[in-house]
């Protein structure tokens, strides 16, 4: 993969305009990060040499200087919802982050459970935080919001929070994902501060879209295509156009609330602090692209995992149809088309090779197909013995040990023992077809004896990063394999068998 991005360019850049921010401010600057705060694998597909940790780094520069909170929708942990790239509902993520971050060497100062409303679930998760010593505050749903500004900017709006005790001269506000209420919780101690005689600022750490690159560039569509279940899109920032006469690029939420926000930091500072909801954002991120070829072509190729990840989220039922219209759209628009994706083909030649292999046998066939680091592309099907994903898995490794086709890694005598716990003890699964999950721990047993099956097990490092395609989608045992392999996944919106509950 050629490398579009310079990330310490824009490490160096990001911090810089940051510091420059605080600078602007006497006491202190509340600085709502967009995005993901750790793992920001969307950004590390798209621009090729970002780091999905380039905001951890970036805060282990400032944390003399930073005070951190993360807040949390109620209404999220309540419905369970889930961070698609981990498997994870986003009050674990929540725990998960707090975790991370301390391994970074930074603490969290509070978590801000916002919109509280008695939630059973979200009282739960601050009974659970506070008995573990974590400092937990409540935010109400705030009255007026967005329309009637003077209610808002009160003791009966703003004023109705708990004031968060901070130290520091810059406050980072991000959360598990979009809706958290990272906005309300700056506005909020903007509004304490100045009852208190403190002269804050608020600003926002942005990503996507990037400003000031075309409207229609890849980059800024595969946003598009990212938030297309929550129904962002990407506009020319009219607020920006009017003051400077300049075109930058911004996206709706955060143009729809800039006339809302900007009276209330009016009501509340005295002046409007910003022009533009560009303005008001940090994004040095578009300085950083160093081959603009490259990263398009990464681009492209993540509005295709989108459109199959929507794809087989309508048939699980996560999704509405428009969803999957609108990245068909943006597809079209950039005139691309799933089989652009060069994973895709094979996969599915391989699930017609089995289905022919098998002919006279019941169940459904399916293929996989990764492309390796040097552009090979091997391929897996399923069998009585495994799933395709442990087929294909187990294919890549052996090619990149130089391990002959014919040699087994796996130990017969371990794939039975798996095989009889998953048939006599574990009564939910009816087949001994092993699952990824399973052939991984398999190998990894098969190579306490087996200095072959050790080669390979060293081998599975190298998959990281690769794309690979199914013609499935992944059951549970595959899924978990797969996230911890690391490669970048999509799948044709077919189940793997005809039975509703999949083990």
């Amino acid at each position: 993969m050629k490398i579009g991005f310079d990330n310490e360019k824009y490490l160096k850049e990001q911090t810089e305009a940051i510091l420059n921010r605080v600078a602007h401010f006497k006491n202190r600057l509340y600085l709502e990060f967009g995005g993901k705060l750790i793992f920001d694998y969307h950004a590390s597909r798209v621009l090729p040499g970002f780091h999905p940790n380039v905001k951890m780094q970036l805060l282990q520069q400032l944390k003399d200087k930073a005070d951190i909170l993360l807040c949390i929708y109620a209404g999220d942990i309540e419905r369970k919802k889930i961070r698609a790239d981990f498997g994870i509902t986003y009050d674990v993520d929540t725990l998960r982050l707090i975790d991370d971050l301390k391994e970074w060497g930074l603490s969290v100062k509070a978590i801000v459970i916002t919109r509280y409303d008695n939630q059973p679930a979200a009282t739960i998760f601050m009974n659970k935080l506070e008995r573990q010593g974590v400092k937990v505050y409540t935010h109400p749903y705030t009255k007026g919001y967005p329309t009637n500004v003077d209610m808002v900017v009160s003791d009966e709006g703003y004023g109705a929070n708990e004031y968060i005790e901070t130290d520091k001269s810059l406050v980072v506000v991000a959360g598990p994902g979009p809706g958290s209420g990272k906005l309300a919780t700056c506005l909020s101690q903007l509004y304490h501060d100045y009852r208190r005689g403190l002269k804050s600022g608020y600003a926002k750490f942005e990503t996507f879209p990037i400003w000031n690159i075309p409207l229609k560039h890849p980059v800024n569509v595969a946003y598009e295509a990212a938030t297309a279940d929550i129904r962002d899109f990407n506009m020319i920032d009219p607020f920006h156009l009017e003051a400077y006469g300049k075109t930058a690029i911004n996206y709706n939420r955060d143009v729809e609330v800039f006339p809302v926000l900007k009276r209330i930091l009016a009501k509340i500072i005295g002046t409007a602090l910003y022009k533009s909801p560009t303005d008001m954002c940090v994004n040095r991120a578009g300085f950083s692209i160093v081959d603009d070829a490259a990263v398009q072509q990464t681009a492209k190729q993540e509005i295709i995992r989108r459109y199959f990840r929507y794809k087989c989220e309508y048939v699980m039922g996560f999704v509405d149809k428009e969803t999957v219209q609108r990245v068909e759209l943006l597809m079209e628009d950039m005139n691309i088309k799933s089989e652009d994706r060069v994973v895709v083909k094979p996969a599915r030649l391989a699930a017609i090779e089995a289905q022919e292999k098998g002919k006279g046998n019941e169940g459904i066939f399916c293929g996989a197909a990764i492309q390796l680091y040097d552009n090979t592309i091997i391929t897996g099907k399923n069998s009585v013995q495994m799933h395709a994903a442990s087929s294909l898995v187990l294919n890549a490794i052996k090619k990149l040990a130089g391990i002959p086709d014919k040699i087994h890694v796996l130990s017969p005598m371990v794939i039975d023992s798996i095989a009889s716990l998953d048939k006599y003890l574990v009564k939910t699964k009816k087949t001994v077809s092993l699952d990824l999950e399973e052939t991984l721990i398999a190998l990894s047993i098969s190579a306490t004896t087996n200095p072959t099956a050790q080669l390979a097990l060293e081998k599975l490092k190298d998959l990281q990063g690769c794309d690979v395609h199914m013609t499935y989608i992944p059951t549970p045992g595959d899924e978990q394999g797969l996230r911890r392999l690391g490669v970048h996944l999509t799948s044709d919106p077919n189940f793997s068998g005809n039975n509703l509950f999949v083990v």
